[in-house]
């Protein structure tokens, strides 16, 4: 590994930006990732950066289920962000559509149109469980963990921070 891909790692791992994307949701995991940015949660400590434009982001967070209205501008937000880049769906709508499943406007879940690398289970997810899928978002577009298979349900981010009473 040479000393400037070497550097690009670590940035990646301790400063990676993202961007949130609605794609039809209630506005509950939206609210949930906002709360990540408060004093309380901070992802900023983390390094972690909310980033308004995809063409700076290095992750693409999806709250809701996909749309017809919203599949072409995640198609749109998806090819903006440069490359490397990983996809996390947050929440159990982009995962299944959840309640919203079978609604003629819906074209189903975010796998189908993107390629998802990590999904943060919870309707809504706390904000700690979403911190966790950012930072195991991170470690892969670090290279330090590897992509999960295409189709292959990655649910490994939610754990306690999931059960725990608010």
């Amino acid at each position: 590994m040479s000393i400037l891909s070497s550097i690009m790692s670590t940035a990646r791992r301790r400063s990676p930006w993202v961007f949130h994307a609605n794609a039809g949701s209630c506005n509950g995991c939206d609210i949930e990732f906002m709360a990540c940015l408060t004093p309380r949660y901070d992802m900023e400590q983390l390094g972690i950066r909310h980033e308004a434009s995809p063409r700076h982001a290095d992750i693409i967070v999806v709250s809701g289920p996909v749309t017809r209205t919203t599949c072409e501008a995640l198609e749109t937000v998806y090819g903006q962000v440069p490359d490397p880049k990983v996809v996390v769906a947050l929440g159990s709508c982009p995962a299944s559509c959840n309640v919203f499943a079978g609604s003629p406007t819906i074209v189903g879940p975010l796998d189908r149109i993107l390629p998802v690398d990590v999904y943060v289970p919870g309707c809504p997810p706390r904000p700690d469980a979403i911190i966790a899928g950012l930072v195991e978002a991170a470690a892969i577009l670090a290279g330090d963990k590897p992509r999960p298979a295409p189709g292959a349900a990655q649910l490994g981010t939610g754990g306690a921070a999931d059960r725990t009473p608010r």
